[in-house]
């Protein structure tokens, strides 16, 4: 009984509506192994018959021209070993476009596996006047046939039913239903005797439809792979096999195409009805405004302000509560276990790194639900479209937006966007650039410095102040060097031939709620598992450099100060407030003199030139798992504790009052600049660089990412602090 069904189709037929439609919930997510690639499958139980669906990439043929293509051939070829065999299909074609859909059905057909068709957007196809006969369509394929209509569910019980008899073992395998011509049939019967031949070197039985790849793809990864394989004679003959198959002066790529567009041609004269005079779509009318070069960009501005702006006001109540309940919870720990050790690993490691990624939960969710919505409408194609113009300059693509935009609330789920870029080097730059935006965890390192240093000046008659401006030149600042840093790495690293952009842009529905909602499911789950779990082993490690070593003569002498205190302040209050100062005087002592302290010291004349001394340069490697820790680590080192925020007025005092020790001001304007720049710029999240590997299976890239980013953080920050203070002496 078949227990592996494939769910199959071109780019933007509908697939994810008709998957989760028949999953629900029940999904799970993990790469390919070896490539970076989503592997998306799900449980299936319908009508009493259960097995797994696995959502295959996009794609428009089984001959392999992306990374996506070329999982969608090797899966169904069963080319991969780490993966089950495919036991049947799940075609997903498109109403309104039936003639390009059927080209890749053809060739599917041909791998002889039980399959369905669901036909998808009958809804669009209605609008269009186009109407398909579904008995002839299924005639003709010789498949069953379910009309849907996935967005509305429309017609998903009936295919429910049609999926467990496939489930069942009930639905025959898929036959040919055309021909190639003469002179290609026999050159396809020559190389399968001549694969035949090397079975024992191939180590398996190659069907028909690898043969005709084979054939017709010339350079393709399936001659590559079979090469390798056989001995250094078989390119000659596959040469001349391949010179048998000319007919007529036309190549066998050539025949092959004409051969399944004719015969997708023959079954639309079979099944379709179109109308006398093409009708003007419902899109192609928005698209007039929303694609203009003025009239688009000022919607995709208005849009992209809403979005932010949502994000920012609306996840404050979510992010409050989630840090309300955090600090409970420390609090809730420091009463219920001792002091040491113990108490310190589970307070400010397990349950502050828990916390660092948890609150940022609530932008992500956001996010993903406006571009959940923004995809599922069809909006964001065009978005991609209208940022094309802008991108392509720097030998980026519209592709690109999408992972940058979500850059912005987080690095993690940008770089995950990036799997949608189908040209390998097109998603390593956006890979690399992404970090560069300015995302939530920098936020506090902005709001601290900018409130406590940049003086509070209206500009153009107090429409804009001063403080807004800066924070919005920080956010500004990632955007406008991205684009040289993308512009150098084509040139450079990852140089090569520019792929046209093609993109297709898919009709304007409403977005289904259920999609939208297993979207953000999907993506605040994976955020969790896969930032939360990295973020939280570099606090853990950057927890032990605070903590060790932790002398014990440090740890008596403040406790003799509590114990004098207790026997001299009879007052409950007054000695509250002591015994508080007493503790932050003991976590900053303690916190110099750690590993991490030690290290700031030895690093400071590194820093000197950004005007930066020990403290700063040690906040900011404590940094390294979070940025938003700077401000709590700057608070210990200062002896008020690590409960201090950006938004407390007795660190903001303490910092504008702190000193070098000839007693010049620590903290100036410019030394301020030099920090929001530094931070604006490095690539001080390890879990964004985890990450980076883990996508692209290499530990160069993150190395690359790092280096390039804190030279240029270096660079900027030093020129922020030089050319600042010459400006202000």
């Amino acid at each position: 009984m078949p227990s592996t069904i494939a769910i199959l189709g071109n780019p933007n037929v509908g697939k994810t509506s008709i998957f989760n439609a028949l999953t629900g919930l029940n999904q799970s997510t993990a790469n390919y192994a070896g490539v970076t690639i989503d592997r998306k499958f799900g449980r299936v139980n319908c009508d009493g018959a259960t097995g797994t669906l696995v959502d295959l990439p996009g794609a428009y043929s089984l001959a392999a021209r992306s990374p996506d293509e070329l999982i969608v051939a090797d899966v169904l070829l069963g080319q991969r070993a780490d993966e089950d065999r495919i036991d049947g299909m799940l075609i997903i074609v498109d109403a309104s476009n039936l003639e390009r859909n059927l080209y890749f059905v053809s060739q599917l057909l041909e791998m002889e596996i039980p399959a369905v068709v669901a036909l998808n957007m009958i809804d669009v196809a209605k609008r269009r006047g186009i109407k398909v006969d579904a008995d002839k369509l299924s005639e003709a394929l010789g498949l069953p046939v379910v009309p849907v209509c996935g967005n509305t569910a429309k017609g998903i019980d009936t295919l429910k039913l049609r999926f467990a008899k496939l489930l069942r073992g009930e639905v025959p395998a898929a036959e040919v239903k055309f021909r190639y011509p003469g002179p290609e049939t026999r050159a396809i019967g020559e190389l399968e005797a001549e694969l035949a031949q090397h079975r024992d070197k191939i180590g398996r039985d190659v069907p028909r439809i690898e043969a005709v790849r084979l054939l017709v793809d010339e350079g393709g990864e399936t001659e590559l792979r079979v090469t390798k394989l056989l001995d250094g004679g078989f390119p000659t003959r596959l040469k001349a096999i391949r010179e048998h198959a000319i007919n007529d002066g036309v190549p066998a790529a050539v025949q092959e195409a004409n051969a399944r567009y004719g015969w997708a041609h023959s079954v639309i004269d079979a099944c379709v009805t179109r109308p006398p005079k093409r009708i003007r779509t419902r899109s192609e009318k928005i698209d007039d405004v929303v694609t203009h070069r003025i009239w688009g960009t000022l919607i995709f501005a208005a849009v992209m302000l809403f979005i932010f702006q949502s994000i920012y006001a609306w996840a404050v109540p979510a992010m409050d509560l989630i840090d309300g309940v955090v600090g409970m919870s420390a609090e809730w720990a420091a009463a219920y276990l001792p002091e040491g050790m113990l108490q310190s690993l589970v307070v400010d490691g397990l349950i502050a790194g828990v916390g660092s990624v948890v609150i940022f939960l609530p932008q992500i969710l956001l996010l993903s639900l406006f571009i959940a919505i923004l995809e599922d409408c069809g909006y964001m194609a065009r978005a991609a479209f209208l940022l094309d113009r802008l991108l392509s300059w720097c030998g980026l693509s519209g592709q690109s937006f999408i992972p940058m935009l979500t850059s912005f609330a987080c690095a993690i789920p940008g770089l995950l966007a990036t799997r949608t870029i189908q040209n390998r080097r097109d998603r390593l730059v956006t890979m690399l650039v992404a970090p560069l935006m300015s995302c939530s965890a920098r936020l506090p390192v902005y709001i601290i410095m900018i409130a406590a240093f940049v003086p509070a000046r209206p500009i153009l008659g107090g429409l804009l102040g001063t403080q807004a401006v800066t924070l919005f030149c920080m956010y500004l600042l990632g955007v406008v060097v991205a684009a040289p840093v993308a512009w150098i790495l084509k040139k450079t690293l990852l140089r090569g031939p520019q792929p046209p952009f093609l993109l297709e842009m898919p009709s304007y529905k409403t977005p289904r709620a259920a999609t939208v909602f297993i979207k953000v499911y999907r993506e605040g789950r994976e955020f969790l598992v896969r930032a939360g779990t990295l973020i939280f082993a570099v606090t853990i490690v950057v927890w032990a450099l605070a903590y060790f070593p932790h002398p014990e003569s440090v740890l008596e002498k403040y406790e003799g100060l509590r114990t004098a205190a207790a026997n001299e302040i009879a007052d409950t209050a007054a000695l509250d407030e002591r015994i508080a100062e007493i503790d932050n005087l003991e976590a900053g002592e303690l916190l110099r003199g750690s590993v991490l302290g030690r290290i700031g010291h030895v690093v400071e004349p590194v820093f000197r030139p950004l005007g930066w001394d020990w403290r700063i340069a040690t906040a900011a490697i404590a940094s390294f798992p979070a940025r938003e820790i700077i401000v709590a680590t700057l608070g210990t080192l200062f002896n008020l504790g690590a409960d201090e925020d950006e938004e407390s007025p007795g660190l903001r005092e303490t910092l504008r009052n702190a000193t070098w020790p000839d007693g010049t001001p620590l903290f100036t304007l410019p030394v301020a600049l030099s920090i929001m720049v530094f931070f604006a710029l490095c690539a001080q999240c390890g879990a964004t660089l985890m990450v980076m590997k883990r996508e692209t299976k290499q530990w160069r890239w993150p190395i690359i990412a790092f280096t390039y980013m804190t030279t240029l953080a270096y660079i900027g920050a030093f020129l922020a602090y030089q050319i600042g203070t010459a400006v202000l002496s």
